[in-house]
């Protein structure tokens, strides 16, 4: 039973309303006495209004599939196929819409009022599909004659239909052969293609797009990503995304729906792959990675550029400069944290005890990219070096130094700047540190890290307190 609160609408109602709607807006800018009203009056009398706009139908077109996208000053077919009337294919395509679809209206952009007039909804069904299922109710809305209502109903829903005469395509838009049989030189062997813009499929991309870049929910998630906290969300990103504008200062001369989302048209990336080694590169014959393996990854090269140009501009000593500054760092602590875990987890345990290859890398770097090598059994020592851990600071001073090297010239960088970057590297909880608390969990190693001590201030401290 229905609810006593729950108001039953009619489409006599809907139609009324949105008749008065557009008079009321005509009338506010008319004076009182202004001899136009009358005529407005009678105008927007819903009678005399759904007459005219049955007439002014045939002005405009509703379409799932355009022709005008291809080339504003096309002439030729436009179609309205139902995506759920399409064959169901693997690829993506309006098919996939299903029910769930907006038609578009090509035309006479002074008649779009029409489609809005058809586009009203009772219940969540529009008017134009409640008069292409015969409703009733809408029939009777339209006018109280029957065979007037039949006849305003078939006006309407002509606008879903292509036009008269053969399909026809034009000199400016697209056209393609397509081999449907065997022989590739014979001429009967193939057929002519006039591909269609799938407008309906388009918008509800773009829809998409839209809120993956701009809701809340994806908000979310990219100030997760960029703070490099936890998230339960997922975060969408489009990269190479391109825009497309479409009817310059008049969308609205392509199609209702490209007005609507003001000509712009999103198109994803088709670029082709980019093929990337899966040969983990080594520091062979490398006294320390940041000189071989690190400098040579694309985005540290790229970060540490634009990390040096920003400094060099000498920007003001502000929170805009310290958030940028840092955000360039975060970058090359996760490329350095990448580099780490790739030797880590893909080369086998006590790989740098390979003399001949590893002999002059840096003792606290086998330790850093090295660890499962203390697990193995005849790697007391290196186990003993491991779980001082105060390896990690000289790890620190090598990121700085390296770092200071790259940003020498027109920069003064000198012993603030590098423990300034030690003390970066060393309380990023999110990267280097987050990767040692892992390693220290696995090695069942103590969980603090000195920062200061260094080997020789600990052997010293060693033979004071034997």
């Amino acid at each position: 039973m229905a609810s006593s609160l729950e108001i039953e609408i009619s489409w006599k109602d809907v139609i009324a309303t949105f008749i008065n709607e557009r008079l009321k807006a005509k009338l506010e800018k008319l004076k009182d006495d202004d001899p136009k009203r009358p005529e407005l009056l009678a105008q927007h009398d819903p009678v005399t209004w759904i007459a005219d706009a049955s007439r002014r139908v045939t002005q405009i077109q509703a379409v799932t599939h355009s022709l005008k996208p291809i080339h504003p000053d096309a002439r030729g077919t436009n179609l309205y196929v139902e995506p759920a009337s399409q064959p169901v294919l693997t690829e993506l395509g309006s098919h996939a819409l299903g029910e769930q679809f907006v038609g578009d209206v090509v035309g006479n952009a002074a008649a779009l009022d029409v489609y809005k007039f058809l586009k009203l909804e009772v219940n969540g069904r529009s008017l134009l599909a409640a008069l292409l299922a015969q409703d009733a109710d809408a029939l009777a809305a339209l006018h109280t004659d029957p065979a007037q209502a039949r006849a305003l109903r078939d006006a309407f829903v002509s606008l879903t239909q292509p036009r008269a005469g053969e399909p026809s395509s034009h000199t400016l838009a697209k056209q393609l052969y397509w081999l449907t049989g065997d022989d590739a030189c014979a001429d009967a062997d193939y057929t002519l293609l006039a591909p269609l813009y799938a407008t309906s499929l388009a918008h509800a991309v773009h829809a998409q797009v839209q809120e993956d870049r701009f809701g809340d929910t994806n908000k979310a998630a990219r100030q997760a990503r960029r703070e490099r906290k936890a998230h339960d969300g997922v975060f969408h990103h489009y990269p190479n995304l391109a825009v497309q504008q479409m009817g310059g200062t008049k969308p609205q001369n392509i199609s209702q729906l490209n007005s609507e989302r003001r000509g712009m048209n999103y198109l994803l990336s088709s670029l082709p792959p980019q093929w990337r080694t899966s040969a983990v590169r080594l520091p062979v014959h490398a006294t320390s990675v940041f000189d071989r393996l690190f400098i040579a990854r694309p985005e540290v090269r790229r970060t540490v550029q634009m990390l040096r140009q920003f400094l060099e501009s000498d920007p003001e000593p502000n929170l805009a400069t310290r958030q940028r500054r840092e955000a360039l760092l975060d970058t090359l602590l996760d490329e350095l944290v990448s580099l780490a875990a790739e030797l880590q987890q893909l080369l086998p345990p006590g790989w740098s005890r390979d003399d001949e290859r590893f002999e002059k890398l840096d003792p606290d770097q086998k330790l850093w990219l090295d660890p499962l090598r203390a697990e193995l059994p005849e790697e007391f020592e290196f186990a003993g070096l491991w779980l001082q851990m105060d390896w990690p600071v000289e790890i620190g001073k090598a990121f700085a130094r390296w770092l200071n090297e790259q940003l020498r010239g027109k920069l003064p960088v000198g012993d603030a700047e590098a423990r300034e970057w030690k003390k970066v590297l060393l309380t990023d909880e999110d990267g280097f540190k987050q990767q040692l608390c892992e390693l220290r969990d696995k090695l069942d190693a103590p969980h603090y890290i000195p920062i200061r001590k260094t080997h020789a201030e600990l052997a010293a401290l060693r033979e004071e307190n034997p």
